[in-house]
């Protein structure tokens, strides 16, 4: 099993729209973050963070500060008992790449780098439509983390677009607790 979560708004606090984490002291670790992501690690799935970074694109970080964030991250993580094996991110603006979320390139380029992933087998962990049309696209399962209100406005949205949410849950921590509901249904699925 491989869960792709995505960074801003899952792993760490969300910076105001048309804000970036630019650096190490703007990252925020959101609540239950670090104890979500040691219990999933513990679980014996591959983790790997798929991020939209375009704040690169416009300019307002760089390439440079964006590898110390993610170095960083891991590093705190790690230390925390948990695990991201790979971080695979799209610097660019909408329109300009095959990688920029709700478009498949770094998930592909996940797969080229770990040839084991099984999409069917994996979760899209996101707070976007933009993740849970991904995760559509992949064939894989999706988690959508949001507060109540917000979720629901995201599912009617998904819902319209034919797009399927499998998971609601607040926190990286709430969902932690309900893969091994994920894994069992996938695995009953193999056997059927």
């Amino acid at each position: 099993m491989t869960l792709f979560l995505d960074r801003d708004g899952i792993i760490n606090r969300k910076r105001p729209e048309g804000d970036y984490v630019k650096s190490w002291e703007e990252f925020e670790f959101l609540p239950g973050a670090l104890l979500g992501l040691r219990r999933m690690a513990a679980s014996g799935a591959r983790m790997i963070c798929v991020t939209n970074q375009r704040g690169v694109a416009r300019g307002r970080m760089t390439e440079d500060a964006l590898m110390d964030i993610h170095r960083r991250m891991l590093g705190v993580v790690q230390e925390a008992g948990g695990r991201i094996d790979a971080v695979y991110y799209c610097p660019h603006e909408a329109g300009q790449c095959d990688c920029r979320k709700p478009l498949t390139g770094l998930f592909q380029r996940a797969r080229m780098d770990f040839p084991d992933i099984v999409f069917a087998d994996s979760l899209v962990v996101g707070d976007t439509i933009s993740d849970m049309a991904a995760a559509s696209r992949l064939g894989c399962g999706s988690a959508l983390v949001a507060m109540p209100e917000i979720a629901a406005a995201i599912c009617e949205t998904a819902a319209g677009q034919g797009i399927r949410v499998d998971f609601r849950v607040q926190s990286l921590l709430e969902l932690a607790e309900l893969l091994p509901a994920w894994r069992f249904r996938t695995s009953k699925q193999e056997r059927t």
